[in-house]
Formats: structure tokens, sequence, C-alpha cells
């Protein structure tokens, strides 16, 4: 049936009902018509017609109270049969109706006991009322147990049927909708990754660009001869920005989108080999780092190692702009499993910002550390100044990898 026609039907059930008890009851009363004139017994017509008429009617029912249905019509079968009259599968239409209508409504329990308690019923009238004779059994017993089963085993089927095809429609849709939770998921979670980098790239430049940038506006003044490099590095800082910049904005560009603005090489992440440089840079802006390294140094997953930098970097850029101080200690302790990596300062704080454990530079360093599944803390100090702490996940080394293989 194709799916206009389908629609149609599915929205019209009266109408439907209607046209199949009709259709049924002019079945059943043509078999009346053939069963009166067979076996020799030349039976009356009226009273099979009256049969097949009620139990056509009682099919209007067969949606809401399918059971009872099966009762009058299986009741209607049973008086005609009792009569001594042939159950042919055309009188028998409104009974397998009925039926086939109980095993797509109801559960299969339910239709085995209806089915079974019809067939016999319907084979005890037989051998009360049929005449003598082997055949004669055969046509009034046998044949309509067989067509009493066909229309009950193929509404159950039909009810597994489509039972099955609304669960394969249900995990189609779960599955759709996890896709697209899914990958909303993702999107959310590249966006936020995008606007952390943003964040660190442009705190970090911007500290270093206005300290360093301060420090030459006060050379001007005092020692114009050391004012030049100075103005140097600040070139060198902002120039680094624009790569930094230019390498996270690219994540969102399109393939064919053309960069007329900015003809600036894109850099790779960086990383702790790049420690020494970005001390350098906090240097030439007036803060003195000291590191200094516990364990044999090993190298991490990417991501890893992009959030160590960033870690230290956003610590000591809050240390620029928040601490009094003009000294920091960054200190790499690797062990077995785990790189502990601890940033801290002694000078006061100049504000709030970082002592109250708000704002998006600890957010995100929290985040960066948890992304690779590794762990944060930040606070004062006891003895003053403030201390970042980040502990991130080491690959297994090559020795535990081949014990493992």
């Amino acid at each position: 049936m194709s799916t206009p026609w389908r629609g149609r039907l599915e929205s019209h059930p009266r109408e439907v009902d209607i046209t199949v008890a009709l259709a049924l009851f002019v079945f059943s009363a043509a078999g009346s018509v053939f069963s009166s004139n067979t076996l020799d017994a030349r039976l009356p017509i009226w009273p099979t017609v009256l049969l097949s008429a009620l139990s056509s009617a009682t099919l209007l029912r067969r949606r809401s109270n399918p059971r009872t249905v099966v009762a009058v019509t299986a009741l209607c079968a049973l008086v005609e049969g009792a009569q001594g009259y042939l159950l042919s599968p055309l009188d028998q239409a409104p009974l397998m109706a009925a039926l086939y209508s109980l095993g797509l409504l109801t559960d299969r329990r339910t239709t085995r006991t209806y089915a079974t308690l019809t067939m016999l019923l319907l084979v005890a009238t037989a051998l009360l009322a049929s005449p003598d004779g082997y055949g004669t059994f055969m046509l009034t017993a046998v044949n309509p147990v067989a067509w009493v089963l066909l229309p009950a085993v193929g509404g159950g089927a039909v009810q597994l049927r489509r039972a099955y095809v609304d669960a394969v429609h249900d995990r189609a849709e779960h599955a759709e909708r996890t896709r697209e939770e899914e990958a909303r998921h993702r999107v959310a979670q590249e966006r936020m990754r995008i606007a952390r980098e943003l964040h660190d790239v442009v705190a970090h430049h911007l500290a270093l660009a206005n300290a360093q940038a301060g420090t030459a506006a006060h050379l001007v003044r005092t020692r114009p001869d050391q004012a030049g490099a100075m103005l140097d590095n600040l070139a060198q800082t902002t120039a680094a920005a624009l790569r930094e910049m230019k390498t996270t904005v690219g994540l969102l560009r399109q393939d064919n989108d053309q960069d007329n603005d900015i003809d600036l090489p894109m850099s790779p992440a960086p990383g702790l080999a790049r420690l020494a440089e970005l001390t350098t840079a906090f240097a030439a802006a007036g803060l003195n780092v000291s590191t200094d390294v516990e364990g044999e140094p090993r190298p991490l997953h990417p991501g890893a190692d992009l959030s160590a930098y960033r870690i230290v970097q956003e610590a000591l850029t809050n240390v620029t702009k928040h601490s009094a101080g003009r000294t920091a200690r960054v200190h790499l302790r690797y062990s077995w499993d785990r790189l502990t990596l601890t940033v801290s300062n002694d000078g006061a704080a100049a504000t709030a910002g970082p002592a109250t454990g708000r704002g998006f530079g600890l957010v995100g360093m929290r985040e960066r550390a948890q992304s690779v599944g590794g762990t944060f803390s930040a606070g004062p100090r006891p003895g003053g100044g403030f201390e970042v702490t980040g502990t991130l996940p080491l690959p297994p080394q090559q020795s535990e990898r081949n014990g493992a293989t």
C-alpha cells in the first residue's frame, strides 16, 4: 500500500471499519448459501445470514474491545456449526478478522488463550453436530481450526513487525539526536579552547608590551642610549603576538579564505621547549624569572605540552600585572607518571585580582589542566605572595611500553 493511501485510511478509521464490516458480511452471507447446499442437508439460509450480520456488526468495535468482539464472533460461529452448517473460510470471515485484530492489539498470551479456546469449542461442536463419516468431520472440525490459527498468528506477527519497526525508528532518532548533541558539544569545546588561546595570547603579550612600553618611556627620559634596545624588545613582543594570534584565528578560517592584512608565517604550538624564550621575554619586561627542574625531563603529549606552557605563561603574566614584586620562580618536577609545575612569587599583590580566585586567567588554567587529565590549584602563600600549581600526566616511558608488550 502506498504511503498516501495508508495515510488516508489511518485518518478515517471509522469509515474503514464500516467498509470492512460490510465486505465481510457479504463474504459470510455467500458462505451461508454455500453451507446450506452442502452435505445434502438443505438447511435454511436465514439463520446464518442473521448470525453473519451480528458478527459483522460486532467488528465495528474491534479496535476498542477486541476480546469482546472475538467472543461474540466465536459464539456466532459455534451456533452456526451446532446447526450443522459447514464452517468455510467465508462463514468464518468475521471471526478471522476479530482474531487478527486481537493478535494485533493485545499481548501474545491473550491471543494464544482466546485462539486455543475458540479452536477447542469448534472441535467440540463439530464432534457433537457433524454427521457420520471421517470426511465430514475433516470438513466441519479440522478445516475451521486451521482458519482460526492463521489470523491469530498473522495478527501477532504484524504486531511484532510494527514493534520492531518502531524500535528501529526510535533507535535511529536517538542516534541522530546523539550525533547532533555530540556535534554541538564538540563545537562548544572548540570555541572554549579557542577562547582560552586568544585570552592567553592577548593577555600575555599585552602585559609584556605594556611593561616594555612603560620601561621604554622611562629610559627615553633617563637613559636614551638604552631605550632603543627596549623598543626593539617591544617590536619583537608585538610581532610574536601577531604570529600567535594568526595561528589561533586561523583555526576559524575557511580553506578558501585569504589573509591580505597580515603576511606572517604561522608558528607551531608552543611547549615547554620554549620556556627559556618565555622567561627571557618577561625579563625584558622587568620580571626576573628563575627556573629549576627536578627529576629527568621527559616529553609530554602535544596537548599537555601546550597546556603546561600556557599555565606557566598565564601565571607569569598575572605576576607581571598584579604583583608588586619583580621576581618569580618556575619549578618543574618530573615523576614517573606526572609533571608538577609550580609558579610562585613573594611580592605582595598590587590588586586583588589573582588572590580572589576569580577571573578568566585562573579559570582558563584550571580548564587547561583538566582537559588533559591533570589537576590545578592556586592561592596565596602562607609567607606572602601567590602560588600556582598544576599536575599533568606524562606518557609511559619506553621501558614501560616494552614491558607491557
